[in-house]
């Protein structure tokens, strides 16, 4: 059944952005394909004010400056703990020490260790994600951000280093590159050191490269085997265990420089060509040349042009917009025209927004968490405090920057399902938050108005106090799904 304009604009905000703010169906009922598509047009759609925030060469430097800052307090506590053993054991060499008395001035000094450096710049850059996600006219650019950087995760849980690198890794591989084309994005994914140190890659060594012939570490697959399996060609497609391995040799050498303060371009990718397997590689039946960087590179681009590619990448973007059985017929479109475009990611999308069957699905996607507490952040008008917010996320079992495993959360139901309990907690606690702020009838038109069905109307008017009122609203299958 045809929508009308508004509930049109309201599955437009919900399907393809995080939900209304004040004003949103108005500003968009008029023609929402339209709206969602001028959304993807403004040159640098995608990035974000970074004036603030570090790159990922300052991260790792900062990160190294923490640790060894760190490292010499720990020196100078067993420093001070062996002077006082040395008192103790002996007061007369210690001219401040009575006889049986303690070391006089040994009381443990107050010393400015700093903060904890990559939290820090963690929490800086989950304000900046938030708050570009919260300021979005509908958000469809930051929904794609979400989805690629998902789609090529890292994981900030490997260390203090990725903890800090997760967010300039996000802006400086990811956001240029959404709405262009996706060997770009494959290229500037696979080079930086936040996937090179994630999938272990920096240490990976050709065993006849002048490196591996001196002894010490020898090939890791895990790079070449997710670039594979997970961020182009999809599982099953053809490759086999051979075609992983001499994939492996052809990254060998994709490093970065160390994050030194006597080192040019320190913390940035470089190609090492001492770790380099000096020889050329056949992969999926094709010969690439030993051409150092370059046979790499020649690789990423035949993978990125792919037609299981093109397919795969189709299968997910259908999945994660639209459903968790996305009709076929729109799996052909998206891996037609991102064929045919050379992976045109703008051009992609364009199709995604005004394919019929985007539009006929029934709206029964469940959010996930991440995007539900946007939403709930976006109708209230709620500054978005980025500690509780990621508390929260870690709660609903999708911390932050942190997916369980290389192909990154789960984007159908039953991943989620089970964790509606603890959804029912956050919304308890942030309609309380919010209570005294929000007349909830209101709040219900606001957030899904259109849509709203009569029991779920019914549902929140008879609610016995207004933050229970808000809570359901937060819950109910108009406000969860899409």
């Amino acid at each position: 059944m045809a929508l009308d304009s508004r509930s049109e604009a309201m599955l437009a905000l919900h399907r393809f952005g995080f939900g209304p703010r004040a004003g949103s169906i108005d500003r968009i009922a008029a023609d929402p394909r339209a709206a969602l598509l001028a959304e993807i047009e403004p040159a640098g759609a995608g990035a974000l004010d970074g004036a603030d925030l570090p790159s990922s060469a300052q991260a790792l430097q900062a990160v190294r400056d923490f640790r060894q800052m760190r490292k010499a307090a720990r020196q100078a506590d067993r420093g001070e703990a062996q002077a006082r053993q040395q008192a103790a054991r002996d007061p007369a060499s210690d001219p401040g020490t009575a006889a049986g008395g303690t070391v006089a001035g040994t009381e443990k000094p107050t010393r400015d260790r700093g903060s904890a450096i990559p939290q820090e710049i963690f929490f800086t850059e989950a304000r900046a994600r938030l708050d570009a996600a919260c300021a979005a006219q509908i958000g469809l650019t930051e929904r794609l951000v979400w989805f690629w950087s998902n789609h090529f995760c890292v994981s900030a849980a490997k260390g203090g280093v990725v903890l800090a690198l997760a967010g300039a890794y996000e802006r400086e591989a990811i956001r240029p590159h959404v709405l262009g084309r996706f060997a770009d994005m494959l290229l500037a994914v696979e080079t930086h050191p936040a996937m090179l140190l994630y999938l272990d890659n920096t240490r990976s060594i050709g065993p006849d490269s002048p490196a591996g012939r001196n002894g010490g570490k020898g090939l890791n697959e895990n790079l070449a085997r997710e670039i594979l399996e997970l961020h182009t060609l999809g599982v099953r497609t053809g490759y086999t265990q051979a075609d992983v391995t001499h994939f492996a040799n052809v990254i060998t050498g994709w490093t970065m420089t160390p994050p030194r303060p006597d080192q040019p371009h320190a913390g940035e990718f470089t190609f090492n060509p001492r770790m380099h397997e000096p020889a050329d590689q056949t992969v999926m039946g094709r010969v690439y040349a030993n051409d150092g960087f370059h046979q790499g590179r020649a690789l990423l681009l035949a993978l990125a042009r792919h037609p299981a590619t093109a397919r795969h990448i189709a299968t997910k973007l259908a999945r994660h917009f639209v459903a968790d059985d996305p009709p076929l017929s729109l799996i052909d479109k998206l891996a037609e025209r991102f064929h045919a475009t050379e992976g045109n990611l703008k051009e992609v999308t364009r199709t995604l927004v005004t394919a019929p069957e985007t539009w006929a699905a029934p709206a029964r996607k469940l959010k996930r968490a991440g995007e539900w507490i946007v939403a709930m952040l976006r109708v209230t008008g709620t500054d978005p405090d980025p500690r509780p917010l990621v508390q929260a996320q870690n709660l609903l079992g999708e911390p932050l920057w942190r997916p369980p495993a290389p192909n990154g959360f789960a984007d159908q139901e039953a991943a989620w399902i089970d964790g509606l309990a603890q959804r029912l907690d956050v919304a308890n606690q942030f309609a309380r938050r919010v209570a005294d702020k929000t007349e909830p009838m209101a709040l219900l038109d606001l957030a899904i108005g259109p849509l709203a069905s009569a029991d779920t109307r019914q549902t929140v008017s008879r609610a016995a106090t207004r933050p229970q009122a808000l809570a359901l609203l937060f819950m109910s299958p108009e406000f969860q799904r899409r």
